[in-house]
């Protein structure tokens, strides 16, 4: 076994490897509104989540509330360490983490016993951040939440990709999370035992005006890949 992946709904993750415990783009308790406010989207959990493990480190892949969810955020301890984009900055400053590392796409660090290597991500408006992480065996997986793949990357085997798996689409603008697009070059590029389906998942409720734009289109294409489609909370064994 490399590590085990527990889905948290929307982006988030825990990965659980046998050194070290990393939360990603947690939304834990509390509502999730986008400016301008509530009336124009909210998301709303069922009920709070509970994470039975102590946690080491927290990756977040965009600055934006539904990665870097302020209230989920100020539950943990403000030394524990966090990689992130430059867009994050701000928000875990103002929060008062201590221990907070930037990274760039193309940039890497080793921290917690994990390489961690960021990849240019969704444009939304700035570049945010996707990663590839690793253990010490060179076992781990890629994530990025909306389906975006920085094509300078070398091609490499990894246990598992993490993305989306279907297309969310607004009029005029097109598709803002391309996951069903992605999916073919993601198996080309990383050869992955499983894909891993997030960011359109969990027991949130969503509301507002701009809900009420949101299509979906699912990927349609058979896949020379195992696509697993976890609830909130489910695990699997890499």
């Amino acid at each position: 076994m490399a590590f085990e992946a527990t889905y948290l709904g929307s982006n988030g993750w825990l990965i659980k490897f046998q050194k070290t415990n990393l939360i990603i783009d947690p939304w834990l308790k509390g509502d999730l509104i986008f400016p301008p406010g509530e009336w124009f989207f909210k998301g709303s959990l069922e009920e709070e989540i509970l994470i039975d493990n102590e946690i080491d480190i927290i990756l977040l892949t965009q600055g934006l509330p539904d990665h870097c969810h302020v209230p989920t955020l100020e539950m943990f301890r403000k030394d524990i360490p966090i990689i992130c984009p430059k867009s994050a900055i701000e928000t875990l400053e103002k929060i008062g983490f201590s221990s907070i590392k930037m990274l760039k796409p193309s940039e890497k660090i080793n921290q917690c016993n994990l390489s961690f290597e960021a990849t240019a991500g969704a444009p939304v408006p700035q570049i945010e951040n996707g990663y590839i992480v690793k253990n010490d065996e060179d076992n781990g997986f890629y994530i990025e939440p909306h389906g975006y793949l920085d094509e300078n990357l070398k091609t490499q085997n990894l246990d598992a990709v993490i993305t989306p798996t279907k297309n969310l689409e607004l009029p005029l603008l097109g598709s803002f999370v391309k996951g069903a697009d992605v999916i073919p070059k993601l198996i080309n590029k990383f050869n992955p035992k499983y894909i891993l389906s997030s960011t359109v998942g969990g027991d949130a409720k969503y509301s507002g005006f701009l809900n009420n734009f949101i299509s979906v289109q699912d990927n349609e294409e058979k896949l020379d890949c195992d696509l697993i489609d976890l609830k909130s909370m489910q695990s699997i064994m890499i």
